[in-house]
């Protein structure tokens, strides 16, 4: 095997281990995102109930940085995640993705779906919340975070959390939540869903949804879009008429390039509207 083909597939390969045994085949068109000029890798943050794993990411110079939390889908905090971490560091933010199922279980371990829900459904809300708060104190205090320049984003699993996490701490700046889910029935660890407060919202969130995701209902969208009107927060969502469910998930078969790019653009520019 020549050296530079060699080298690629050596990457190729220690990326791909990053993931969950769930998300295993990795499609080739999975980026890769160098850590060069950046302090990147696994932190521990003091959390309310003991320690919160997470991935940071942020430039190796420089003052203060505005603050990104990465919050992440179903599977985990696994390469994916990290990478996207890198991706917004390389933008000038301190980019944090805690593990928020960890005190559940390990879902890096796992090897089907089936087997990650019954871990999820542990997680309680209130918990996630109260982590989203510990992570975003400690880039403060130990990651040159600027505390009045706070975002959140998120996908799938995690595109929900952005909704409620804007809900729950007015000082988020703005937040995008790529794909997360709407509507659904209140349980006692998941009392409320994003169309619950929706209509009191404060925080602008940008909303990204497929048209074509087979698991978010386009009226559930609407309905969503609706409630939104009588928020003050200026929030918006868009809809790609052709993308699935996972379109920014460049490490699925359900990557769409174009789409993703576009998202990642109008993140950005969603973020310096607001300020961040």
């Amino acid at each position: 095997m020549p050296d530079l083909t060699r080298r690629r597939f050596v990457i190729t390969a220690a990326f791909a281990s990053g993931f969950a045994l769930a998300v295993q085949p990795i499609a080739s068109s999975a980026i890769m995102t160098g850590a060069e000029g950046l302090i990147a890798g696994a932190v521990k943050i003091p959390a309310k109930d003991g320690e919160l794993s997470a991935y940071r990411a942020m430039p190796a110079t420089g003052g203060t940085f505005p603050i990104v939390l990465v919050i992440h889908e179903i599977f985990g905090v696994h390469a994916h995640i990290e990478d996207v971490c890198r991706r917004f560091a390389r933008l000038g933010y301190v980019a944090i993705a805690p593990d928020l199922f960890k005190r559940q279980g390990d879902v890096s371990k796992l090897s089907s779906i089936d087997e990650i829900r019954p871990v999820v459904a542990k997680v309680p809300d209130a918990q996630v919340l109260s982590d989203l708060d510990a992570a975003a104190a400690w880039a403060v205090k130990a990651s040159k975070g600027n505390a009045a320049k706070l975002t959140t984003t998120g996908f799938c699993w995690g595109g929900r959390i952005v909704w409620l996490y804007a809900a729950h701490n007015p000082n988020v700046k703005a937040s995008v939540a790529w794909y997360g889910r709407l509507v659904g029935d209140g349980m006692p660890l998941m009392p409320k869903n994003p169309i619950d407060i929706a209509s009191t919202l404060k925080v602008p969130v940008l909303g990204l949804y497929g048209g074509k995701d087979t698991g978010i209902a386009l009226d559930s969208v609407e309905q969503m879009r609706d409630r939104l009107k009588s928020s003050s927060s200026k929030s918006e969502i868009v809809v790609y008429p052709n993308a699935p469910h996972a379109f920014f998930a460049d490490y699925r078969p359900s990557y769409r390039e174009a789409d993703a790019k576009d998202g990642w653009r109008r993140l950005q520019a969603w973020f310096k509207q607001h300020g961040v």
